[in-house]
């Protein structure tokens, strides 16, 4: 009870130094929490449309997957034929039974020809209306399309687009474009999660997305009374034979669910990683500010020893004060969390994704998961502190403040960290000398680990030298001020090292992660430079990723082209000459004008001769693993078509970007096996200008694809501005999401920056009884703390970059061959760092200033 009570008197009498670790502990928390609740949340959301949207039975086409439909490269979704409809109604159990079409590979557009897709990646739907919709949506204007010339839309793409009854709508497929006028609006009953929902009579929705009638996608059935799904299931089964896929609602809700959980599983964990960068990172800070704490304290420790306290109440007096820490900063985190998920919430509703408030989710294991993580993190970080405290003799009564430092233990510490480092180093020198990218990515993962720890514990050691360097060359011209600024931060090397340490993890990932985005960017855009031989590409969005016939007509019309190539993806099952079968594999399909348009390297034979009749050619890998050489046959089954025995022509090289691991075929040879409505659409065309009249030719080209405008054309240059953009994105994602462990070592410097000037008292007292001027005491502390951000800064920059270059090295194995060392970012988070100090200093300089010098002085 006696320990409890000291570490609670202790604990408040310290409230105001705790109080930024405790807020480190929450937004570690609050991360950890926001993210499960969230994801849970999400969860839940598309559960219950999942299972309201569901009927009790479900028969779809064979070709068509768990999650809906697959379109196979034709552009038209699976269908049955109507007699199926018969079958099903007469199977036993069933009480009613509805066909449906519908198809995602459509792309809306309104009467101005701006695409009507949802911005938040959801699919765009358009159906067929039917009573399994009309249970689950309400008509809250107009009425249901009954004609050609109707349409009905979801309410919420109704107001982000702002539509209205009469408003045009266009829908293009493979079909051709179909244009209708807004009859009605519905409301889910349900929360729709973002997918924009159009919906025709079923005749119409038959032609404009089948190009026929007489046919349907799904079939809608729903059980008799008394009669579970599972009967229902068996006896429709029972009743059609085995040539169709039949779904409980539960199947199809759980394969739907599957697909949506794949993607939030990939979200959910890669923000836990960040959130454990932040409680790594909180670590640092919480270490610190117990070490500080003990040391400021050293005298009334040994007073509480000389009056018979043991080591072991000492040691568990600290780990209790940490105990509270982690309880307080948790409880809040834990409520914090809880408001970062309604934030992500708004934040996708922001994007077009609708999540309601009314299905927030927060399980039981989410606080408790966030209190365990908060509280053992906060009392491991605390263990070295409490034993160093429980170590201090009653003798340090008769002391100065300060414990004294453990010289035998820095020299251990040093020789460990150099060690760890030098494991680390030469963990990452087998990684840039790996023959295989498999293997160099596990040494990798190794090296970045052990230099991380490495030069943590090596922190203090590297402090004395590179804080004396940075204040050579950056202090020393404020004078006397600076230099009293550099001997401060090199007065506690393990304090400064501890607190740079912080700043240096999340600067190393950044400065990684740009070595390695600038890396890909420069490497694609130098392949693109060597190998692509076209002036233009035109491909669909990822909503519609085919090229219609009839667009490919018109670009092929389009004045000014010298030669237009088609190219599709065909789907097929391979047999080598080892006898073994590759089930899912794919064919580039091309005209033979394709080997001007991309330049790709072989290793053996010429890649024109592939395109000869019945020819084909594959890539070194699969020809190595499978023994295929020239003039080998490899037996082609076709999804969709007859099997063909093809002749090898040509092995195309391994050490490429573009097109890497592809095998390509003729058109003609894929056409004379498969159905003509079993061909796929192509999937790129790429088209070259006459000699002088690109700019005339992109010019005709934008204008004849301004009817589709799901279609892009794009040069070389806007490809590989494209291919920038897409990982500037992805990398100032992950930036943001590091943030929240610079904040959290921002917090660090403002409590080092604090706790210092508390144990300086005294000095602060006493320069300013000599002369110093608050403004000089304050830009005193700002330049310490610049020095400590501008020192983890280094660190981290120089890990990071060591890694980065590292990883691209495994890179170049996959043929991104060309490193890129992003100086104007590098040099940008530098200077940065050197604001963060300012920043991190204002309140500590602020408090420092306003000391009452006679007070300072007396104090003991």
């Amino acid at each position: 009870m006696t320990v409890m009570k000291t570490s609670m008197r202790n604990f408040f009498a310290h409230k105001g130094r705790m109080a930024l670790s405790a807020v480190a502990v929450l937004l570690s928390v609050a991360f950890v929490c926001g993210t499960l609740v969230f994801t849970d949340t999400m969860n839940t959301t598309f559960d219950k449309l999942f299972q309201a949207t569901s009927s009790d039975v479900t028969v779809s086409a064979k070709g068509s997957s768990d999650t809906g439909q697959t379109t196979d490269g034709t552009g038209k979704p699976p269908v049955m034929p109507a007699s199926v409809l018969g079958k099903v109604r007469g199977a036993q159990g069933v009480r009613s039974a509805e066909g449906t079409v519908f198809s995602t590979s459509v792309t809306v557009i309104d009467a101005k020809k701006d695409k009507l897709s949802p911005s938040s990646g959801a699919p765009t739907i358009v159906g067929s209306w039917n009573g399994n919709d009309a249970r689950t949506m309400k008509i809250t204007s107009g009425t249901a399309p009954k004609g050609p010339d109707q349409v009905m839309v979801d309410e919420d793409t109704a107001d982000k687009h702002h539509l209205k009854l009469g408003s045009d709508i266009g829908m293009i497929s493979v079909v051709g474009t179909h244009h209708a006028r807004v009859s009605g609006i519905a409301a889910f009953k349900v929360t729709n999660p973002g997918a924009a929902i159009f919906y025709l009579d079923t005749k119409t929705a038959q032609q404009t997305l089948v190009g026929r009638t007489g046919v349907y996608t799904n079939v809608n059935v729903t059980a008799a009374k008394g009669v579970t799904d599972e009967q229902l299931k068996g006896n429709v089964t029972t009743a059609l034979g085995r040539g169709y896929k039949v779904q409980t609602a539960k199947e199809v809700a759980d394969a739907n669910q599957k697909s949506v959980e794949s993607f939030l599983n990939v979200m959910k964990y890669a923000m836990l990683g960040f959130a454990g960068i932040a409680f790594l990172v909180g670590i640092f800070l919480i270490i610190n500010t117990f070490s500080m704490l003990v040391a400021q304290r050293t005298r009334e420790i040994g007073l509480m020893r000389a009056i018979g306290s043991s080591r072991k109440q000492v040691n568990r007096s600290v780990l209790v004060e940490a105990l509270l820490l982690g309880v307080v900063g948790s409880v809040l985190g834990v409520g914090a969390g809880v408001g970062i998920a309604v934030g992500l919430m708004k934040l996708m509703g922001s994007m077009g994704m609708h999540l309601s408030t009314d299905d927030l989710t927060v399980a039981w294991t989410t606080p408790a998961l966030g209190l365990l993580l908060g509280v053992l993190v906060t009392v491991l970080a605390a263990y070295l502190p409490a034993r160093r405290a429980g170590k201090i003799s009653p003798m340090a009564a008769l002391r100065d403040a300060g414990a004294p430092a453990d010289a035998k233990a820095g020299v251990i510490r040093a020789v460990i960290g150099l060690l760890l480092t030098g494991a680390g180093a030469w963990s990452l020198y087998v990684a840039a000398t790996a023959d295989k990218a498999k293997a160099g990515s596990g040494w990798l993962g190794l090296g970045v680990v052990a230099t991380l720890i490495g030069f943590v514990v090596i922190g203090p050691l590297l402090a004395g030298g590179l804080v004396r360097v940075l204040g050579a060359i950056i202090l020393r011209i404020f004078g006397p001020v600076g230099r009293m600024a550099e001997r401060n931060a090199l007065r506690n090397p393990r304090r400064t090292g501890a607190t740079g340490a912080a700043l240096m993890i999340g600067l190393a990932l950044v400065a990684c992660l740009s070595v390695v985005g600038s890396s890909m960017v420069a490497s694609a855009t130098d392949q693109l430079d060597k190998t692509v031989g076209t002036d233009f590409i035109i491909q669909g969005d990822q909503q519609y990723s085919f090229v219609n016939p009839q667009m490919v007509q018109k670009i092929k019309a389009t004045p000014g082209l010298k030669r237009v190539t088609e190219y599709k993806a065909v789907d097929a099952s391979l047999t080598t000459p080892d006898g073994q079968v590759s089930k899912k594999e794919t064919i580039n399909a091309a005209d033979p004008t394709y080997v001007q348009d991309l330049r790709t390297k072989t290793v053996a034979g010429n890649l024109a001769d592939a395109y000869e009749p019945d020819s084909m050619s594959v890539f070194e890998g699969f020809a190595k693993q499978h023994g295929i050489k020239l003039g080998s046959t490899v037996q082609v089954g076709f999804k969709g078509g007859t099997t063909a025995k093809l002749t090898v022509r040509a092995i195309t090289s391994d050490d490429v970007v573009v097109d890497k691991g592809a095998m390509y075929a003729a058109i003609s040879t894929a056409a004379k096996y498969l159905p003509a409505d079993r061909l796929p659409l192509d999937s790129l065309v790429f088209a070259t200008a006459k000699d002088g009249q690109q700019a005339a030719a992109y010019k005709a080209l934008k204008q004849t694809l301004k009817d589709d405008p799901a279609l892009t054309v794009r040069d070389q240059t806007d490809y590989k501005k494209a291919l920038k953009d897409q990982i500037g994105q992805l990398l100032n994602m992950i930036y943001g999401l590091l943030a929240l462990a610079i904040i959290v070592a921002v917090l660090g410097v403002v409590n080092t920056l604090a706790l210092s000037v508390v144990e300086r008292t005294r000095e602060i007292g006493l320069m300013r009884a000599i002369g110093l001027s608050r403004r000089q005491l304050r830009r005193m502390i700002r330049l310490e703390s610049v020095v400590i951000a501008l020192f983890g800064a280094l660190l981290g920059l120089g890990l990071g970059m060591g890694w980065g270059a590292t990883a691209q090295k495994l890179l170049s194995l996959e043929g991104l061959h060309v490193l890129d060392i992003p100086w104007p970012t590098i040099i940008t988070v530098f200077v940065a760092s050197a604001f963060v100090g300012l920043f991190a200093a204002l309140i500590p300089a602020f408090r420092a200033g306003r000391m009452n010098v006679l007070n300072a002085i007396a104090t003991d």
